[in-house]
This record gives C-alpha cells, sequence and structure tokens, in this order.
C-alpha cells in the first residue's frame, strides 16, 4: 500500500512539473509551434524551457508558420533555443510551413537543422519602421498638435509633424545596427562568412527551394520529415512518439480567434517601432 501511494504520488508530482507530457515510457520529440505574427515571446519561451528540461525530450522541432514580427520577441525567442542547445545538449529542428520569414527566420536559424518545404515562403532579412504623418489630415479639420518635451530627440518620430533629415538620419543608424544584428545571428546560425549574409540581407524573400541553393535551409521537406529528422539526429528508433503542448481551454482565446478571423488585429503603437516582419 505504501508502494502504491509513493508511486501515485510521484505521478502526480511529475504531471503537475510537467503538464504537457504524457506518462506513457520512451524517449520523445517534443513539437512547438510558433504561429502568426510574433507580438510576444513568453508563451513560447515557457515551452521551449520546460521541454528542454525534461529528460524524456531528446530533441524539439519548433514548426514555424510566420512572416515575423517584432524585434525583441524574435530575439528571445532565438536565444532561449541557442541556450537549449548548449546547456541542455538537445537537438533542435527547424520546419517551415506556408511563411517562415524575417522574425521566423531569425528564430529559425538558431536551431541545428531547417527543414522548408518547397513552396514555403522564407528569406526577408531586415527590418523595417512604419511611421504616419498625420499634419496636414489635423490642419484641415482645425486641430493643431502641442507637444512639450525635455530634449529635441524625445518626439522623434511623432505623427504630428515633419521628421526633419536629422532625425530621419537618427533613425537609420539604429535601424541599421538592428539589420546588423540579423545579418550576424544569420551568419553564425548558419556557418557562412559575414559578406555572403550581407548580400542575402537586402528583405528580399526566396521558396523553400531558392533558400536552399543559397544555403538559408538544409533540407526539403514537410513536418513529419523534420520529426524524423529530429529522431535520427539523436538516435531514436522506430517512429518517434511526439508531443506538443497542452493547451488551456479559454473562452476568451477562442472569442478572440473567431473575432481576428473575421477583424485582423490592427498592430498599431504610436511612435517608434522596429520589427522583423515581412511586410506586403
Amino acid at each position: 500500500m505504501l508502494t502504491l501511494t509513493v508511486g501515485f504520488g510521484l505521478l502526480v508530482a511529475v504531471s503537475a512539473l510537467f503538464p504537457d507530457l504524457d506518462l506513457g515510457g520512451g524517449d520523445r520529440i517534443a513539437l512547438i509551434r510558433v504561429e502568426g505574427i510574433i507580438l510576444d515571446a513568453q508563451e513560447t519561451v515557457g515551452e521551449l524551457r520546460r521541454f528542454g528540461e525534461h529528460p524524456a525530450v531528446k530533441a524539439i522541432v519548433v514548426r514555424i508558420d510566420s512572416p515575423g514580427g517584432g524585434v525583441v520577441p524574435s530575439q528571445e525567442i532565438h536565444d532561449e533555443i541557442k541556450r537549449i542547445r548548449e546547456k541542455n545538449n538537445k537537438a533542435v529542428v527547424a520546419s517551415m510551413g506556408s511563411v517562415a520569414a524575417s522574425g521566423g527566420y531569425y528564430i529559425a536559424v538558431a536551431t541545428d537543422r531547417i527543414v522548408a518545404n518547397p513552396g514555403t515562403l522564407t528569406g526577408s532579412i531586415g527590418v523595417i519602421m512604419e511611421m504616419a504623418n498625420i499634419e496636414g489630415l489635423l490642419q484641415k479639420i482645425g486641430v493643431e498638435g502641442v507637444v512639450i518635451k525635455s530634449g529635441k530627440y524625445k518626439d522623434v518620430g511623432s505623427p504630428l509633424r515633419k521628421m526633419s533629415d536629422e532625425e530621419r538620419q537618427l533613425l537609420q543608424h539604429v535601424m541599421d545596427d538592428v539589420h546588423q544584428q540579423f545579418i550576424e545571428a544569420v551568419a553564425e546560425g548558419r556557418a557562412i562568412e559575414l559578406t555572403d549574409a550581407q548580400a542575402l540581407a537586402d528583405g528580399r524573400i526566396f521558396t523553400g527551394r531558392q533558400a536552399k541553393d543559397a544555403k538559408l535551409v538544409d533540407e526539403l521537406g514537410d513536418l513529419e520529415d523534420a520529426i524524423q529528422l529530429a529522431a535520427d539526429m539523436v538516435g531514436i528508433e522506430g517512429p518517434p512518439k511526439v508531443v506538443e503542448p497542452r493547451r488551456r481551454f479559454s473562452l476568451r482565446q477562442l472569442l478572440d480567434s473567431k473575432t481576428n478571423t473575421i477583424f485582423p488585429p490592427l498592430d498599431f503603437h504610436p511612435g517608434v517601432s522596429m520589427k522583423y516582419l515581412m511586410v506586403f
């Protein structure tokens, strides 16, 4: 009786600490999905960390179907993948869906291997910053914008007035530095010369097949191919067991997803906002 009680207690503890894993035996491949515009990294980083620390998970496949998004969340997911590979000694494979561009590609270059479908849209290595100038509109409707600031650059990017040449140059320098960070990540992740990465980092997009020719991806294949590749890399024999994070049901998320299908969310941030995002 005592043995059964202790065993049951251990099962409850494991389930509480690692709710994403079933309790069957055998090694597993974890599947984590990065989908849509990348606005926040917390959930994905948490999933990566949980699976990265679990001894039953031998490799992780990151399924990317995203045009990119914010610079910082893309970098945070990228850095967490690198930590898992280095600290936890786990193999990580990227599987590209319909789109894995800009910030989506930034994430992919942190993995051991990248698998893309032939028709995947990827690349778009670059940074974009978009702002609106509504000064003319305000004048037409008789509204005057008033700004009180502590320094001449405090309202750089303000929609209330035209940007000066000096301000544009300042923002361009910031953009160039963030772009260089992307280029360096590609060069490191793909083990290519910095000049070669630079030549591909003009914002152009590639199909999966073109990306393979350009050495931006390793292999052509679908999600199942990526899972099998991960299994082969860690020596799992037979059909690999795949586990995904268990999503808790949320009525709010369900309603939001239905609403966003009809009315896509507007990603509007006043002021300066940089993105690793494919825009078209």
